[in-house]
């Protein structure tokens, strides 16, 4: 897998970044077939691999060109549906949107730059796959945790980390107030909710 996004990534360097001697305009994206035989070169070792490598950007915002260019059918890049039916359907374009303004949220009000933790404690929630890619996005360290962690576990974790921002639902909220004393690095905490805690910003509402 790794190889394989390596591999996609340096079709979409060259033909995305590169310029075309005779006209002076980028090249045509590449087709799915191409980036697949470039990934396969690399995986056997006859090109290099890339330096450097994000997957939203190298990926997803690939991804989403080639649906613009017709080089690939128009599927959903995320698909979430809860017990009761309700769905959460983006296109790649629409992810890369909505993850931007995530990324905008956590650069912006939680301030946290490349290298800083943030941990993300959700239920299975659209949330939890936009959160992920907007660290993506802005080189923040994504510590994933359950629901079910207890005071204890959040504070080593919190501890441990040196997580400067948290995201979290309404269940979680009470018990990360309850150690947030303890964790002097914490300077952000934000509710996956559509109601207000006193301490808290609302991800939702600094979302839209």
């Amino acid at each position: 897998m790794r190889l394989w996004l390596r591999g996609l990534v340096l079709q979409a360097l060259r033909s995305t970044r590169g310029v075309c001697g005779s006209c002076g305009q980028p090249p045509p994206l590449p087709v799915p077939q191409k980036i697949v035989a470039t990934w396969e070169a690399i995986n056997l070792g006859r090109q290099p691999v890339p330096e450097y490598f994000n997957f939203a950007r190298d990926v997803l915002d690939v991804w989403t060109q080639l649906e613009k260019a017709g080089h690939r059918p128009p599927n959903p890049a995320f698909w979430w549906v809860d017990g009761l039916g309700a769905e959460v359907k983006w296109s790649f374009e629409e992810l890369g949107v909505q993850s931007r303004k995530a990324a905008n949220v956590l650069g912006g009000v939680c301030g946290l730059q490349p290298g800083d933790r943030m941990m993300l404690v959700l239920p299975r929630l659209p949330e939890w796959w936009l959160v992920s890619v907007a660290c993506m996005r802005t080189g923040a360290v994504m510590i994933p945790g359950v629901s079910q962690l207890t005071e204890k576990d959040l504070k080593y974790r919190l501890q441990a980390s040196r997580a400067k921002s948290i995201i979290t639902s309404d269940s979680l909220a009470p018990r990360i107030d309850a150690i947030s004393a303890d964790c002097p690095s914490l300077q952000t905490k934000l509710l996956v909710s559509d109601s207000s805690r006193p301490g808290w910003m609302n991800f939702r509402e600094l979302f839209r």
